[in-house]
């Protein structure tokens, strides 16, 4: 399989916190992943895209569930490429018997 972003985040959007997962693709096609929480105050979102350009992150993914999301897109948009996805076209794919074993994870 090719790998299409070789440095992207998705983000799990909640009221009070985002959990950030890092995936960089690195040498010889070896992945590394990193998870932080980060609250949803503005200097928090702030740290979260600080975070991001460190690791030279070029996608960001986030569902679009509820309002919660807007305040962080408007914070990131200048300076990732951004992409709101819909959940409902997700929970298909994932929910399959076998796609995904054991229980669902946030991250």
């Amino acid at each position: 399989m090719e790998i299409e972003h070789p440095r992207c985040c998705g983000l799990d959007v909640h009221q009070k916190t985002v959990v950030a997962c890092v995936r960089l693709a690195g040498a010889r096609g070896k992945v590394v992943t990193e998870t932080r929480t980060f609250q949803t105050m503005t200097d928090q979102i702030l740290a979260l895209g600080d975070w991001l350009r460190e690791g030279e992150v070029t996608h960001v993914a986030m569902e679009s569930t509820g309002v919660y999301w807007k305040p962080i897109y408007n914070v990131l948009e200048q300076d990732f490429e951004l992409l709101l996805v819909n959940p409902a076209h997700m929970k298909p794919v994932l929910a399959r018997p076998g796609n995904v074993p054991g229980r669902k994870t946030d991250v």
